[in-house]
């Protein structure tokens, strides 16, 4: 397998259109990569806190805001968390300075009257239902997600989401107590040199992955 990388300097990325400088673009987009080697710089709670605090006020249906994060700093609570990562992921989560699980929080309904106070009745509809909570709760977080590894890069920070692991074991072991969901692990730290032995990968062009009614 070839370990070549792409030289961003030779392709014809396309600017019209874009409201941020390729500067912006190449940070959060571009020349990002998936993280899988990170440097022993340590990645502070003000830095992941400061992250949500801006990915927060992306849009979720109802305003729900269903993700949670948890916190996997310390080396008991990363064995811990490795214990439940697929084999080629342990290591992966044993060497980062900080690991987020992201997870779906399926009480979210009783933030409602809070977050969308307009459809405050709609927290008493939804106690009853716990199968829809689970699938809104899922679907939003799953979009949040999205923003956080996005806003992770955007704070300097590269990430390394993984979905390779035994999601209701990390439930039985973190989130006994409050019901929350696992979705990905998210490595996160300063990356090392380019991150990642593998070469930058194809994407589908727009033509290749709209189309227009």
């Amino acid at each position: 397998m070839t370990t070549d990388t792409t030289v961003l300097d030779g392709l014809d990325f396309p600017t019209s259109g874009l409201a941020v400088g390729d500067d912006v673009a190449d940070l959060l987009f571009r020349e990002a990569r998936t993280a899988a080697a990170f440097t022993p710089d340590e990645v502070s709670d003000e830095q992941i806190a400061a992250v949500y605090d801006l990915v927060r006020w992306g849009p979720t249906a109802l305003n729900t805001i269903p993700l949670r994060l948890l916190v996997v700093r310390t080396p008991e609570a990363r064995q811990r968390l490795a214990a439940h990562m697929n084999e080629g992921n342990r290591d992966r989560v044993l060497a980062a300075p900080v690991s987020l699980v992201l997870a779906a929080d399926t009480g979210f309904h009783t933030h409602i009257p809070t977050l969308a106070p307009h459809m405050a009745a709609l927290a008493d509809a939804l106690e009853g239902q716990p199968e829809q909570r689970e699938s809104m709760a899922r679907t939003n977080a799953l979009i949040q997600a999205g923003y956080l590894i996005v806003g992770l890069r955007a704070a300097g920070l590269a990430a390394g989401p993984m979905g390779g692991m035994d999601a209701d074991g990390i439930d039985r072991e973190f989130f006994a107590d409050n019901g929350w969901k696992s979705l990905l692990v998210v490595n996160v730290g300063h990356v090392e040199g380019a991150g990642t032995h593998h070469p930058r990968a194809e994407r589908l062009a727009y033509t290749q992955a709209s189309l227009t009614v």
